[in-house]
């Protein structure tokens, strides 16, 4: 296993990217310039920080960040935490990854809060991954050793209310990857890779709307997450950026009666990581390299870059489609449009909607999508909910081809409990 290979080991098994686009890079040919757009997706250290970790969200195409708040609000806005009912709770949730290719990946989130006082709830997380097992063997076939590679990361977060419908969150993370259990690959030591990183987020409401004689709460918040040091799984090899993330979105909540109430949720995500840029090929068709061994770009920026830059630098570094390009990777021409074409098709899209009967029993529906040319991740979710005096249960499940998305099929389960309900409980 080499370390090309470990590093994207995790995405492969999460399948936030399939096997044709984990290897895959755009590259251009002086003679022969690209004529349409080719596959070009962005990968990143440890993807499992964007798996949906529980039911709802999961149900609702992968849409959280300007829902509700739920216990799971520290996963896709700490903000809306500070608007979370009661003194305290926790839940537990529980997915089944991959079960149409392997029976043995799996991702578990555990996540409780606090109320420390009337404007502000602190809360904290652990998400763990487990990648079932993997047999490592030598460059001649021998058994080297067994291991269950892992990744996990712990979150803690502060919600603050700033008004009655305004609020500010933000979250600390620590992360670890150990994929290899520090085997040697092809002569290389490795290790866990290691890092830290932040979230900070906001969330708005209004609640006194009015929309065809039904009242109305409008919703929207932002997040931007996995702000933090590269990862690397050796001492001498490049490091990798953590999937950055920007989410941003709206819901629309109609109750209808009393017991009766809808609510559409439409939200966009984009990764601010370098886009991989096109590469010049020789004769062999490998990546062509300059007098220095360094590959030649024909469009777009060079991806080596700090994380200040790979984030700010996201929105316009596409390649875009190359027409025509000298022998020596010079003078490359890009087709008009084409960049900002293909920054648009790196913004992922969810949309939902929840039905809720008497606040006590959920339908959940949803739809996930990505552009063909950055990962192909197109389905549909459905899930429920129910909602009891101690605790409350909700599962979703993934709608796909398995012949086509190994996701097909995919179950979560959360259970969630409320301090205040035991209390109550316990007091009648």
């Amino acid at each position: 296993m080499s370390i090309k290979k470990i590093k994207t080991f995790s995405a492969i098994a999460i399948a936030l990217v399939f096997s044709t686009s984990s290897v895959a890079q755009n590259t251009v040919n002086s003679k022969e310039a690209q004529t349409e757009a080719e596959l070009n997706t962005i990968t990143t250290a440890v993807p499992f920080l964007l798996i949906s970790p529980d039911s709802r969200s999961g149900a609702l195409g992968d849409a959280g960040v300007s829902t509700s708040p739920d216990l799971s609000s520290i996963h896709w806005n700490p903000a809306k935490s500070a608007f979370l009912e009661g003194d305290g709770g926790f839940s537990m949730s529980y997915s089944p990854w991959l079960r149409n290719l392997v029976g043995d990946i799996s991702l578990a989130h555990i996540t409780g809060y606090y109320r420390v006082n009337k404007i502000s709830v602190a809360s904290a997380s652990l998400r763990y991954f487990s990648l079932g097992d993997i047999t490592f063997t030598d460059i001649n076939g021998q058994v080297t050793g067994n291991f269950k590679p892992n990744e996990f990361a712990f979150d803690v977060s502060y919600g603050l209310q700033l008004s009655r419908e305004f609020s500010f969150g933000m979250a600390f993370r620590y992360i670890n990857s150990n994929l290899t259990n520090g085997q040697n690959v092809q002569g290389t030591a490795t290790r866990a890779a290691q890092s830290v990183s932040a979230d900070v987020s906001a969330y708005w409401f209004k609640d006194d709307l009015t929309i065809s004689d039904y009242d109305a709460t409008f919703r929207a918040g932002v997040n931007l997450s996995n702000i933090g040091a590269k990862m690397s799984y050796s001492d001498n090899d490049e490091n990798d950026f953590l999937p950055t993330n920007l989410r941003l979105g709206s819901s629309l909540q109609l109750d209808f009666d009393d017991y009766n109430s809808m609510t559409f949720i439409l939200e966009a995500n984009k990764l601010l990581v370098p886009t991989p840029p096109t590469y010049l090929t020789d004769s062999t068709g490998g990546i062509a390299v300059d007098a220095g061994g360094n590959p030649i770009i024909v469009s777009g920026k060079d991806p080596d870059v700090s994380v200040a830059s790979g984030v700010f630098g996201s929105f316009n570094d596409a390649p875009g489609v190359v027409t025509s390009v000298n022998e020596d990777g010079s003078g490359a021409v890009v087709e008009g449009g084409s960049v900002f074409r293909e920054e648009l098709s790196e913004v992922t899209l969810s949309a939902g909607i929840e039905y809720w009967y008497d606040q006590q029993v959920a339908v959940r529906l949803g739809y996930f999508y990505e552009n063909p040319l950055k990962g192909n991740r197109q389905y549909l979710t459905a899930g429920l909910g129910l909602k009891l005096s101690v605790f409350s249960l909700d599962m979703s499940y993934l709608i796909g081809n398995s012949q086509t998305n190994p996701l097909a099929g995919s179950v979560r389960f959360t259970l969630g409990f409320t301090f205040d309900e035991f209390a109550k409980q316990n007091k009648d």
